[in-house]
């Protein structure tokens, strides 16, 4: 029989391109869903009738429970979070409750109704922080330098726990930046991207950004849900870095950008002391030695082809509906 899963942050990126792999394998894919005034589904538009969506919160236990008791699910991925770094110093406290009690709510769901259930935690390279070691492995310690730093080391360390406590199937990925045209636009890939088209279609004349000195390990999100579905198919449950081994600033971000479309970024970047961090992470490069031996896994798009990608499609998408806000 195939199996079943159950997706939290359906509606996202990483949940569009995990429910596209996971359909592509034969699963049923079912969507937990909050009730929300305006729905924002279209990263899963072209999937509507292929899979299924049910209402949950990770704020609420009973929603988690009963959802779980009605999929019957063989995996859970949770990719539910408040996910933007800047954000969590604006809402500190529920930045805690989705990214570290929402974990433990779902984790007890789980030991209650079914603990076979094989289940995914989307951990984070922010957990790191202010890094103690370059690069970053799956034994490197935590410095996490914002609230949603540290509460994804809450919901890191409450996976480890109910996995040695329960003996339940629980994994995470620390996953490091990863990126897509389905990036929302408050991320500074896809602000660069979506900035950059604005510029070139004549919808705008210049870009605001933080610091451009910063280092990241940028991948490609569809290379990176292929990573948290070969963790559940393992015979023994493990956390695994999951990264591309390179890091760039965002400097080079911005000139790859802008070059993709014949432009001078120098012409166009303003640096906005608005949207410096309180606390800066400089630099993360991941190691993903142990998910190349042990998962078999390896990135596919580099990061000039994931730049080059993300830029035609937002140029693609203002020439068709200029001005139009899509995040």
């Amino acid at each position: 029989m195939a199996k079943t899963a159950l997706i939290t942050g359906i509606t996202g990126q990483d949940g569009s391109y995990l429910a596209e792999l996971l359909l592509s394998k034969g699963y049923k894919v079912v969507g937990a869903i909050r009730r929300l005034s305006a729905p924002n589904h279209w990263r899963i538009a072209h999937l509507q009738d292929q899979i299924t969506l049910r209402p949950a919160d990770l704020l609420d236990q009973l929603s988690l429970i009963k959802v779980i008791e009605e999929a019957e699910p063989d995996e859970i991925y949770n990719l539910a979070a408040m996910s933007f770094v800047p954000a969590s110093w604006d809402q500190p406290m529920l930045t805690g409750e989705f990214n570290a009690q929402g974990v433990t709510r779902v984790l007890e769901a789980i030991r209650q109704v079914n603990p076979k259930i094989r289940f995914y935690q989307a951990s984070s390279s922010e957990m790191y922080g202010k890094v103690r070691e370059v690069p970053q492995s799956e034994l490197t310690p935590f410095y996490p330098r914002s609230p949603y730093g540290v509460s994804k080391v809450y919901g890191h360390y409450i996976t480890v726990n109910y996995r040695e406590s329960y003996d339940l199937f629980a994994c995470s990925g620390i996953l490091f930046n990863h990126e897509s045209p389905r990036r929302g636009l408050e991320f500074v890939t896809r602000k660069v991207t979506d900035g950059v088209a604005r510029i070139k279609c004549g919808l705008a004349d210049s870009l605001a950004l933080g610091n451009l000195d910063a280092k990241r390990d940028w991948g490609f999100s569809g290379d990176y849900v292929r990573a948290m579905w070969l963790m559940l198919q393992q015979d023994k449950a493990e956390d695994y870095v999951v990264a591309t081994g390179e890091t760039h600033t965002v400097q080079r971000l911005v000139e790859l950008a802008f070059s993709h479309v014949g432009l001078d970024w120098k012409q166009y970047v303003k640096v906005d002391q608005r949207f410096i961090r309180p606390a800066e992470v400089d630099l993360l490069i991941g190691d993903p030695a142990r998910a190349r031996q042990e998962l078999g896994w390896t990135p596919e798009v580099p990061f000039e082809s994931l730049i080059a990608m993300m830029v035609d499609a937002d140029v693609a998408r203002h020439k068709e509906h200029p001005g139009v806000v899509l995040g």
